[in-house]
């Protein structure tokens, strides 16, 4: 069996946002934090500095939501932040940019569709499996590091993105994508990867929805579903 150290991923959601706190689909609409989702990146940033001191590189989407959480979060550490546009929220088409009300009075019905089926996408928008396939690149990417076996990846993104990322990297059958979603502002997910009996790379899952206990608001961040928020 393969001796190769095991690799730790953290997948961690940015900071709230105006849009997140009144429940408006942001997508790709490249939004800033409100003055909580900073508060809450700094509070996130030094329990990062206090218990994950294995943090080698950092990945964010180049939003700026996330991209501003994980410079903060890079300070910290000392860790420089590395931008990369596949790490984006899911791209929701013609609902950018509506609340859930008006979505749901010009388009009755496919929320709901999209919340529980992960092949379908918004008019003018991607698939959650799109979404997993861009996002599993990244880490695809990432597995050539020779460093990182023994170390702690953090990547900063989004809530649909990273919930369809986990699902894709644990195997999880497409018609149960939707199983992880709810992950709030400043939450994360940490997975590993280990060497299975066969050689093959296996992931783990050993947190979903972690956070402080003082994160702040608890509802203002949730997502609906796994949204794009």
């Amino acid at each position: 069996m393969d001796t190769v150290a095991a690799r730790r991923l953290l997948l961690l959601r940015h900071g709230q946002t105006t849009y997140n706190a009144t429940r408006r689909m942001q997508g790709q609409m490249d939004t800033e934090l409100s003055a909580e989702g900073i508060a809450q990146a700094e509070r996130v940033a030094a329990h990062l500095g206090r218990h994950e001191r294995g943090i080698r590189r950092i990945v964010s989407s180049d939003l700026r939501r996330a991209a501003d959480t994980a410079e903060v979060a890079g300070r910290v550490l000392g860790v420089d932040v590395e931008r990369d546009p596949r790490l984006r929220e899911t791209r929701l088409g013609v609902w950018q940019g509506r609340t859930h009300g008006e979505i749901d009075e010009e388009y009755p019905g496919q929320r709901a569709t999209w919340r529980h089926d992960a092949t379908w996408a918004p008019p003018g928008g991607e698939t959650r499996v799109e979404v997993a396939a861009r996002m599993r690149s990244v880490v695809e990417d990432l597995l050539a590091d020779d460093s990182w076996p023994g170390s702690t990846v953090l990547l900063v993104a989004h809530g649909g993105a990273i919930a369809a990322l986990t699902a894709s990297l644990l195997d999880v059958p497409v018609s149960h994508y939707t199983m992880f979603n709810g992950l709030r502002n400043t939450a994360w997910v940490e997975l590993t990867a280990m060497p299975r009996p066969d050689g093959e790379l296996g992931w783990y899952l050993g947190a979903f929805n972690g956070e402080l206990v003082d994160a702040g608001p608890a509802q203002a961040g949730l997502d609906d579903g796994g949204s794009a928020r």
